[in-house]
């Protein structure tokens, strides 16, 4: 079996995997980071989205193989010191979730697009979280929710630092 070394969440971990293992079932089943939902298996939904080399991408979609060397940034893994990341803040603010399955993946490709464009449009936004789907909310408290996180982020309080 392969050994992978991958840094997740600031740990380095080194396993031996299976060559077909998906790296949503690496991070849930060895490595206990359960914050990282299993939506779909076959990439539709984006429940699963994590950021590898602070890129999103859909963990189902990615075998643990292919994350050899890499780090990997799961939604337990935002924020500094126990303070949450802005974007976790301004889901929590704005009340972009209801049943919260689809909220994981949606702060982390809302965290990627913030990256690409700090001041996204209404309608950026919402072509940017296209691959991302909930089921619950109609989307328009998300939209509010990145776009009071993108203010934040470029204008942080005094004294606040941020990271993406």
């Amino acid at each position: 079996m392969p050994r992978i070394r991958i840094e997740v969440d600031g740990t380095t971990y080194e396993d031996e995997v299976e060559p077909r293992l998906l790296l949503v079932h690496h991070l849930r089943d060895r490595l206990g980071k359960t914050g990282t939902p299993i939506g779909c298996d076959t990439s539709n939904c984006g429940a699963c989205t994590v950021l590898m080399d602070g890129l999103s991408v859909k963990s189902c979609a990615v075998l643990a193989v292919q994350a050899d060397g890499r780090a990997i940034t799961t939604v337990e893994g935002l924020g500094l010191d126990g303070t949450h990341h802005p974007m976790q803040r301004a889901f929590h603010e704005e009340h972009a979730l209801q049943c919260g399955y689809c909220t994981p993946g949606m702060i982390m490709a809302s965290i990627d697009l913030l990256r690409e464009n700090a001041d996204p449009a209404e309608d950026e936004i919402r072509a940017g979280l296209e691959g991302n789907l909930c089921r619950c909310t109609g989307y328009q408290n998300i939209v509010r929710a990145v776009r009071r996180a993108a203010a934040e982020m470029r204008a942080p309080a005094p004294g606040q630092e941020v990271t993406p």
